[in-house]
This record gives structure tokens, C-alpha cells and sequence, in this order.
């Protein structure tokens, strides 16, 4: 479940990126509801670790066709105010690395649990 959580944000968070960078409103995307459109499903399977793979380096290799990501118009992130697309890039890592730390709590309850 948090790698599909994690593919579902990666996409947005490119997608803010991609246009910031090359000047489209971010706005006119269709609307994302940051609160409820990161749910995963209830039914996680194995092919959520291909497309968390795959959303990461569509990412990567969408930044080496965009221009500079610093300067560029903003986006409102919820908890923080208006990022640029650089701003929005840093949140990409950030995002992944808090939810690693999320992974290895999970995995590390799985194992107590197991031992019990």
C-alpha cells in the first residue's frame, strides 16, 4: 500500500513539475483532492512495486528535457505554501525518503508480530 501511495504522489508531483517548468498553469490539470486522492487501494498486489519503479524514473528521465526549475511560476502545496518547480522536485525526494522511514516502522511491527 505505500508503494502504490508513493506511485500515486511521484505522478502528481511530476506532472506539477513538468508544467511549472515549462510554463503552464498548473491549474488547468485536472483536479487532485490531496487528501483522498493518495488512498491506496484495499487490495494491494506485486505489480505496485513495477509502477513505483516505473514513476520514479519517468520522473528522472522528464528532467532531463525541462528547463531550468528554479524561477518558475508557483504551485500552493498545502503544507508548506507555493513551490516552484525546483521546490516541487526536493519535495519528490523528500516524500520518498519519509515514507521509507514509514516502510521500515511497517516492516519492523510485521516482524515483532511475527516473534510473538
Amino acid at each position: 500500500m505505500i508503494l502504490e501511495h508513493n506511485t500515486i504522489v511521484n505522478r502528481v508531483i511530476s506532472k506539477t513539475v513538468q508544467r511549472l517548468a515549462l510554463g503552464q498553469n498548473p491549474a488547468e490539470s485536472p483536479a487532485f483532492d490531496h487528501k483522498n486522492d493518495v488512498i491506496p487501494s484495499s487490495d494491494p498486489g506485486a505489480e505496485h512495486l513495477l509502477a513505483f519503479r516505473d514513476s520514479i524514473e519517468q520522473h528522472l528521465e522528464k528532467l532531463t528535457s525541462l528547463p531550468s526549475l528554479r524561477g518558475t511560476a508557483r504551485s500552493r502545496y498545502s503544507l508548506f505554501g507555493d513551490f516552484d518547480a525546483h521546490q516541487w522536485h526536493c519535495m519528490f525526494g523528500l516524500h520518498l525518503q519519509l515514507q521509507l522511514q514509514q516502510a521500515f516502522f511497517v516492516a519492523s511491527q510485521s516482524d515483532r508480530k511475527k516473534d510473538d
